[in-house]
């Protein structure tokens, strides 16, 4: 086995598992099996055997393992898949690559039919003359229209939210009065939390200009509670042979969404219903295995749009769309994904757009001295402050940030003054990531007299549940805070916003596993927005620290960050990229390898 890995118990057993079954030299089965666990666990869908073995020995091993009888090739059901491009997966994660990858060819060949003329009205109504060409949003939404699978990513402040219900209601009106069931569902509860809001917002600015507003779907779900799961299973209630009952799925914060999630969420949309998946494709990728949106999007890479799609566009908004490149071939999704490239939040003077747009091109090294100075509006950039200094420094940050939320009289606004104001960390652990912020955020508040923390559970403390209780109704990533409460046989209850606007109370020692949150990770923020952020990055190199978890947490501010990090860190970061192994992406885009690839 790989020397240069640390495996876990489960990648060694499985491997051993096999080769008992194998008999014989097992020693490439050995490690290939132990490398394709291990990359599942580090978000990967499969492993590349040419980063298993020298160059000299990669085709010699794709042989050993093409003859081993734990090894099939694709579409054969053996514990192990080996496709041509000598990519190696565990079964379950190429079926659900494969599957995933079929179904939305599929919808991307389908394109219901569409009463031109009554989107052209509805367009114009909605979407207000703008300088922008094309105008972005506009196109997305005839997109959508047109197309059974659509995809509409862009950073925060582009108005996706804005533009999908601007959509909804265009669907609506195709439907011509007839019923259309229309669901709405996010990966997390905190981000269902923020779709609903800002799906009633943007429909009560559309009453004067569509008579199907009143239609438009309140209701918002997290992926898991829409699918149904079993309790104490790892399966839904709605599959190909349950389907939702939806004419039409929109999704928000699909960066979020996991390979196996995304493939149970399709494989359970009624057959010709519409599929519409909103999120940023430069943000992190999920969790756990798969960067399915960034795939999707064919992230890193220009196209353009067959010239079918431009003329249609043409005569549904008057725009003109980018068209395809000369010679390369048609890629099935082509058609179906929209990049908003506006950004409403962030103007020109604003150093979250600003030097988020650099993160993502690799120019940032221009603006560092900017950055500094404070001249860069909303975002300054300090030095990470070495292991004597930290406290010190924190305090100042922290107890600014948190001196209002206790001082509120209810509930709910405590919740909303306490998410105005967020520690984001690179690391979980050690002095530098959340665990070790977080015992430091609380010496400081307590120092100061805001919190008391004489015992575990006390007034103020913030709590983020850590997995999923489905009995509950309490999902992992969902925060609430600890305050007094005369009801309680303890004293003290735990607040939980919920999609109905009004908190849920729970005892403290019936909540499912959780830690304490002044601070948490910069992929667990992923769904969320503050007003400020402090953003720490270690004083030291690691693998993690990449252009994505920067980009990630930078936006994650609606108006103002500091960040903490060394000039060279940034830089390093900054050329950094997550690379993912998965062959979902040369799959849903085969022929356009030769375009020239982005910064």
């Amino acid at each position: 086995m790989r020397e240069d890995v640390q495996f876990r118990a489960i990648d060694i057993v499985f491997a051993d598992f096999l080769c008992s079954r194998e008999g014989g030299n097992t020693g490439v089965l050995r490690t290939a099996a132990a490398c394709a666990s291990f990359a599942v666990g580090q978000g990967n869908i499969c492993v590349d055997l040419a980063d298993l073995f020298d160059r000299d020995e990669v085709a010699a091993a794709a042989d050993r393992l093409r003859c081993s009888k734990m090894v099939g090739k694709p579409g054969e059901y053996r514990p192990l898949v080996l496709d041509e491009a000598n990519r190696l997966y565990l079964h379950r994660y190429w079926k659900y690559e494969s599957d995933l990858a079929k179904a939305l060819i599929s919808m991307a060949a389908d394109q219901p039919d569409v009463d031109t003329e009554l989107l052209k009205d509805g367009l114009f109504r909605l979407f207000p003359p703008t300088a922008e060409s094309p105008d972005w949003q506009k196109t997305a939404a005839a997109a959508a229209v047109r197309n059974r699978f659509c995809v509409i990513s862009g950073g925060p402040g582009t108005g996706k939210t804005t533009t999908v219900v601007k959509i909804i209601a265009l669907l609506l009106e195709q439907a011509k009065g007839s019923r259309m069931r229309i669901g709405l569902a996010a990966p997390t509860g905190k981000a269902a939390a923020r779709l609903k809001e800002s799906i009633y917002r943007a429909g009560k600015e559309l009453e004067t200009r569509t008579t199907v507003a009143e239609n438009i779907p309140a209701d918002v779900a997290t992926i898991q509670r829409l699918l149904g799961v079993i309790p104490d299973s790892c399966r839904f209630r709605h599959n190909a042979g349950n389907p939702l009952p939806f004419e039409a799925l929109v999704v928000d914060e699909a960066s979020m969404v996991p390979l196996g999630l995304m493939t149970k969420l399709v494989e359970a949309l009624a057959p010709g219903s519409r599929l519409i998946l909103l999120g940023d494709r430069d943000q992190l990728a999920s969790v756990e295995a798969g960067a399915v949106l960034g795939d999707i999007c064919n992230t890193g890479h220009r196209f353009g749009f067959s010239p079918e799609f431009q003329a249609f566009i043409a005569e549904a908004t008057g725009c003109s769309v980018p068209e395809r490149c000369a010679g390369d071939s048609a890629a099935p999704l082509a058609d179906s994904v929209v990049v908003l490239q506006k950004n409403y939040r962030f103007d020109e003077e604003s150093g979250i757009g600003l030097v988020s747009t650099a993160i993502n091109s690799g120019t940032v090294a221009t603006l560092l001295g900017r950055m500094k100075d404070g001249t860069t509006g909303g975002l300054i950039l300090r030095a990470t402050p070495p292991p004597d200094l930290l406290q010190k420094k924190l305090a100042h940050a922290v107890v600014a940030g948190f001196s209002d939320y206790l001082r509120q009289e209810s509930p709910d606004d405590v919740l909303r003054t306490f998410d105005r104001f967020r520690v984001l960390c690179a690391l979980r652990q050690g002095l530098y990531g959340v665990e070790g912020i977080n015992n430091i955020i609380e010496t400081c508040l307590a120092d100061e007299g805001i919190i008391k923390t004489d015992k575990q559970w006390y007034h103020g403390r913030p709590v983020m549940v850590t997995v999923n209780d489905y009995s509950l109704k309490l999902f992992n990533g969902d925060i609430g805070i600890t305050l007094n409460d005369p009801e309680s046989d303890i004293g003290l209850s735990v607040y939980f916003p919920s999609l109905n606007g009004q908190s849920r109370t729970y005892s403290p020692y019936r909540l499912p596993a959780h830690e304490t949150v002044f601070a948490m990770t910069i992929h667990k923020s992923q769904g969320s927005e503050f007003e400020r952020v402090l953003l720490v990055i270690p004083p030291f190199s690691h693998q993690i620290l990449t252009r994505e978890i920067l980009y990630t947490g930078l936006t994650r501010a609606r108006a103002s960050v500091e960040l903490w990090c060394s000039d060279e860190i940034f830089t390093a970061a900054c050329g950094r990229r997550v690379e993912r192994r998965s062959g979902l992406r040369q799959a849903l885009w085969e022929g356009f390898e030769r375009v020239s690839i982005l910064s």
